[in-house]
């Protein structure tokens, strides 16, 4: 397959997605395939709740909807013009090992190593064994020439070239040992961060919201940590994120407030609290989930030089462009396709490696 090819195919993908909306979903006559999969994707974005209690179909949907937003032919153009490819079609199998926090978080890498003309050799998550397998179908289904560069496997992965691999700190070491001898890229845990100065307006607080809200908090990209000004307080935060109130009314969310402020009460930890989200003062990136901790900052330019010593832990910052490569407020869940996690360009790394 061309280039030009493949890319088509992701395009038509992107059309079949774009037709998948909360609002109401509507078969579009110029979409092909949608006689074979149509209904059955949507029975599959309603049924993976029953598979993954955090895969509401309000959070399935939006990450549908932004996958439909990046595959246009005019992003995949974009993206791809900055590197060289050639004709030839690369034999590498590369073994996918993908997360499974959040809808089709895997699904970059399951694009960036087709788009290059390699193999995927594919463990999905066991929180995320539906979506992408459908995924796959389609395209094949687009253009059957993937059927023989597409393989998901259940148990051990063999017979492959390269890897990449998504998971914790903890497995990441696991990941580096056993792929020690493989070209690979090894992610571990990142979490994200805003810079708040006390100038944000409403909309750019409630916008906050969204980054911290969003598939419940459980994304990298998802906001756990705010650096405030000394003395902020925090009345207008929590005016500006009342529209998010409804998060407590899903079980797993609820479950994990109650437990989380029980345990932060219990250690007799001060907390700020509005009913559906905790605010702990806390030197960490990582909060748990229901809750978000905040450090104080008096020199702006003492906190930049921070962040940048802390790069490896931090995925995204959201700022009023206060930050080299800062995201603005309610942008954190739309990354581009050239925005790569842990600022590692897997096109490059697909293409050199050999």
């Amino acid at each position: 397959m061309t280039l030009e090819t493949k890319k088509s195919v992701f395009v038509e993908l992107g059309k079949f997605l774009s037709q998948f909306s909360e609002a109401g979903s509507e078969q579009k006559s110029d979409v092909l395939f949608n006689d074979i999969f149509f209904d059955d994707f949507e029975k599959l974005i309603h049924l993976s709740q029953s598979h993954n209690g955090w895969y509401t179909p309000e959070q399935v949907y939006f990450a549908v909807q932004s996958w439909a937003e990046a595959l246009t032919e005019e992003n995949i153009s974009k993206w791809l013009s900055n590197y060289s490819f050639d004709n030839s079609e690369s034999d590498k199998t590369v073994a996918l090992i993908l997360a499974g926090n959040i809808p089709l978080v895997g699904f970059h890498d399951f694009l960036s190593v087709l788009i290059t003309g390699n193999k995927a050799l594919i463990k999905t998550s066991s929180n995320d064994q539906h979506l992408l397998p459908f995924l796959a179908k389609y395209i094949i289904a687009v253009d059957p020439e993937f059927e023989s560069k597409i393989t998901f496997v259940e148990g051990k992965l063999e017979n492959f070239d390269a890897v990449i691999a998504t998971g914790s700190n903890n497995t990441a070491r696991y990941f580096e040992y056993y792929f020690k001898d493989k070209p690979s890229i090894i992610r571990k845990n990142r979490n994200s961060a805003a810079i708040i100065t006390g100038k944000e307006t409403n909309e750019e607080l409630e916008a906050l919201g969204e980054d911290i809200f969003r598939y419940f908090g459980l994304g990298c990209r998802n906001v756990s940590k705010l650096f405030v000004p000394k003395d902020y307080s925090f009345d207008n935060f929590f005016q500006a994120i009342f529209k998010y109130q409804d998060v407590i009314h899903y079980e797993k969310y609820a479950n994990n407030y109650d437990y989380n402020k029980a345990v932060f009460l219990m250690s007799n930890f001060k907390l700020i609290d509005n009913g559906f989200l905790t605010l702990k003062e806390d030197s960490s990136y990582a909060s748990p989930i229901s809750s978000v901790f905040y450090e104080f900052y008096e020199n702006l330019d003492e906190l930049k030089k921070r962040l940048t010593d802390d790069s490896e832990q931090i995925q995204c910052i959201v700022s009023s462009n206060l930050t080299t490569d800062s995201i603005a407020f309610g942008e954190t869940q739309k990354p581009q396709l050239w925005d790569y996690a842990d600022n590692v360009d897997t096109i490059t790394f697909l293409l050199t490696t050999k």
